[in-house]
């Protein structure tokens, strides 16, 4: 569905991006926000699935301003690699092409942003600075960055088995924010959404599908001045 295309950030750096319309009417946006194993044939596929769901969707490859094209797997090696790539960032870099790709989809309305693990970091940290509807968080590590506030509602879905994220630092975002919809899997893993990864949980990553649409949903496509519902929490 979707295709490469090239954007720009203020800074002139020009790098790819994931761009998937919407087979229908515009009901939004969202960005997708890679896991440390770049705008992989996973990423794209969710990508296209938001498209599929009536969003503008577009994935930007944030690994461009080490070197172009980085699609990494899912084995140790490849999972150590990418979090080379990752240290090798500028944050205020990686914030500005964040930006940058937003506007590029803000013409079809509101956006949220959607990560995973190191984009679930970058996607709080989007809602905490960009104009945003809404943003979820899957498995992304926020607790160093607590101190700062989102201006938009944000939901989180964490694996209980995740070995690498414990329930007390899902339980720490839980007491910053008493009234957001924080998600807890039984038995969930790190990295439960993606059907190319062991740690794969269809049951999971489907009830968390159904989650984030009814949230991008109510964000979203609400109109202007209509009261939210309050969201609950499973922890």
């Amino acid at each position: 569905m979707g295709q490469f295309t090239t954007i720009m950030a203020r800074d002139g750096h020009e790098f790819q991006a994931w761009l998937a319309a919407p087979p229908g009417r515009r009901q939004g946006a969202v960005l997708v926000l890679q896991e440390i194993f770049g705008v992989n044939s996973h990423i794209r596929r969710v990508t296209d699935d938001f498209a599929a769901a009536g969003y503008t969707a577009i994935a930007p490859a944030l690994f461009d301003r080490v070197r172009r094209g980085i699609e990494l797997g899912y084995t140790p090696p490849e999972r150590q690699e990418g979090s080379g790539y990752v240290k090798q960032l500028d944050p205020q870099a990686t914030a500005r092409d964040i930006a940058a790709a937003l506007a590029v989809v803000k013409h079809s309305g509101r956006a949220a942003a959607v990560g995973y693990c190191w984009g679930g970091a970058q996607a709080y940290l989007a809602a905490c600075e960009l104009p945003l509807a809404c943003a979820v968080v899957y498995y992304g590590r926020v607790n160093a960055y607590l101190d700062r506030k989102p201006r938009c509602p944000v939901m989180y879905h964490y694996g209980t088995a995740d070995e690498s994220i414990p329930l007390a630092d899902v339980e720490r975002i839980l007491a910053a924010y008493p009234q957001a919809p924080v998600h807890a899997y039984e038995g969930a893993g790190h990295g439960f959404n993606c059907e190319q990864r062991s740690s794969y949980d269809p049951q999971a990553a489907a009830l968390a599908r159904t989650r984030t649409l009814e949230f991008l949903a109510r964000y979203v496509m609400q109109a202007p001045g209509t009261p939210a519902a309050a969201e609950g929490t499973d922890l």
